[in-house]
């Protein structure tokens, strides 16, 4: 019988009530017995309230309310539930969207997440959806978030967070199985419409519960709750023995200020927060002798960003990791010294996972050629929920399609170089964009890069490149093109320029590239060298 993520929680508690667990910077913190308290007697609340087995419950709660959002993620799945963790930028369409594609009959929101014109129990959504019942966790403490919510709304039954609570914090536990959903995480959408994927208990942790001996060390991060990696950080650091650290919103100042007085052990960063933290003045200066470990993923990262990262941070192990929400246990670690010697890569898989590259007929490709990077992990795979077509497309013969493109050198580490989708095929030649972006953001005037293809009537597609200069440098795209020419191949280089603010980037820090192909479509200004 799989050990349920909860039963850690309550392992500390039991043996470390008064350590502290979370942190939420400028937010609060909580010890063990704090948290294990709370969701039990949430958890209580929502079974008394008549949740069943099996039922949805959407998480629609601000970063800022992260100590809620944790007590009821580990409530829901005490109460026998699954967890539909949602964004709360999300437009009101797609949170219409998700709760019917979930079936969520409850709702845990706080705010304005809980009424008005973007609220789960807003007309528009609340007439088109099963909600049965709304746990309004809007913060009453000076400060707080949100603003007062009816007690009803169009129907949909709204209840304060006090009110759910039980006043038993005692142990509880809704029998699970393994193969029972445990979450439904719906994917960034970078390639289109996010899909739900189904996590079942059985694999959704990468590491083995257990209760190890607390160190008191923080484990800093700034990813979303509702995210692949942000729920990487819910158990993982106790696991770990460490506490977590979380950032609401990041701020490179905030972010090292954090650093400096929290001293965390290990920190978690996306690329693009990695190239925010690089482009501060302060990021010379500061005290970050605390950090042993500095992983990066979600993203490729360009090999001189990491360079720089471990420059800061000469003692620590400073790596650009890969994994996805579809992969679940299945990841990638790079050990300690070898990210500087193998610049690009993003690590060995960690046994029992197993990673390949495969050609157009889904045969393996020789030692260092580009092929498409496919997954494995024993055991029961996660799938796309309701949704078998997609599964199937997806999880082949066990495996999963990543739909990145990459390589394995002769030692079994991986280099990702972009994405299916994300090749430039100029005359029947295919450019990886990760390779163009590298170089480009090499450039010192250059803050930020994204690349993708633009029709072309006689090649098909050319080469261009979305830039966001660094505050007070400019280039002009011949200059861009020149540089670019001596690094790489001619026909790789860019002739296509545009210049934004910033780059679209989603909750997780991923580009839309969707979205910069769509603005190749519309009149903008651009520079064409």
């Amino acid at each position: 019988m799989t050990v349920l993520l909860p039963e850690t929680l309550g392992a500390m508690a039991d043996a470390f009530p008064d350590a502290t667990a979370y942190t939420v910077v400028d937010g609060g913190s909580w010890t063990f017995a704090e948290w294990d308290g709370t969701a039990n007697r949430l958890a209580r609340g929502l079974v008394g309230a008549g949740l069943q087995p099996d039922d949805r419950v959407a998480l629609h709660l601000s970063p800022e309310n992260a100590l809620r959002w944790l007590a009821a993620y580990a409530a829901v799945h005490r109460a026998g539930g699954v967890a539909v963790p949602l964004n709360p930028r999300l437009a009101p369409d797609e949170v219409r969207r998700m709760l019917l594609h979930s079936s969520a009959r409850w709702a845990v929101a706080d705010g304005p997440l809980v009424a008005g014109d973007a609220g789960l129990a807003a007309p528009r959504a609340g007439a088109a959806t099963a909600l049965e019942l709304v746990v309004d966790a809007t913060l009453e403490a000076s400060g707080g978030v949100g603003r007062p919510v009816p007690s009803d709304v169009d129907g949909v039954p709204v209840r304060r967070w006090d009110d759910v609570l039980g006043d038993d914090p005692s142990p509880i536990q809704v029998p699970r199985a393994d193969d029972d959903l445990a979450d439904i995480l719906y994917t960034s959408g970078t390639t289109g419409s996010p899909k739900g994927v189904a996590v079942r208990h059985v694999n959704a942790s990468m590491m083995p519960p257990t209760t190890p001996t607390y160190s008191g060390g923080g484990w800093l991060h700034a990813s979303p709750m509702f995210t692949f990696a942000g729920l990487a950080f819910v158990y993982n650091p106790m696991m770990l023995g460490l506490r977590g650290i979380y950032l609401p919103k990041f701020d490179a100042v905030r972010w090292l200020e954090v650093v400096e007085t929290e001293r965390p052990v290990a920190v978690f960063l996306v690329p693009a927060m990695a190239q925010l933290l690089l482009d501060h003045p302060r990021f010379a200066e500061s005290d970050l002798s605390s950090v042993s470990i500095c992983s990066v993923g979600s993203a490729p990262l360009a090999p001189f960003v990491l360079e720089r990262l471990q420059e800061r941070m000469p003692d620590a192990l400073v790596s650009n990791n890969y994994g996805m929400t579809e992969a679940g246990s299945v990841y990638c670690l790079m050990p300690k010294g070898e990210a500087v010697r193998r610049p690009g890569s993003v690590g060995r898989p960690v046994p029992p996972a197993e990673v390949r590259c495969v050609d157009e007929h889904g045969d393996d490709v020789p030692a260092g050629e580009v092929g498409e990077v496919r997954l494995r992990i024993p055991g029961r795979p996660r799938e796309y929920f309701g949704d078998p077509d997609a599964t199937a497309s997806t999880w082949r013969d066990g495996w999963l399609v990543t739909g990145d493109v990459g390589r394995i050198d002769a030692d079994g580490y991986l280099y990702i170089v972009g994405r299916n989708k994300d090749v430039v095929i100029r005359g029947g030649v295919n450019i990886h964009s990760a390779d163009v972006e590298h170089v480009v953001l090499s450039h010192p005037a250059v803050r930020e890069v994204a690349v993708v293809g633009k029709p072309h009537p006689v090649l098909g597609e050319d080469v261009a490149a979305f830039v966001v200069f660094q505050p007070g440098q400019e280039a002009t795209p011949d200059e861009l093109r020149a540089f670019c020419l001596g690094a790489m191949a001619d026909y790789k280089a860019p002739r296509t320029w545009v210049v934004l603010d910033e780059i679209p980037r989603n909750a997780t820090g991923k580009v839309l590239k969707p979205v910069l192909r769509r603005m190749l479509e519309e009149p903008a200004p651009n520079a064409d060298s």
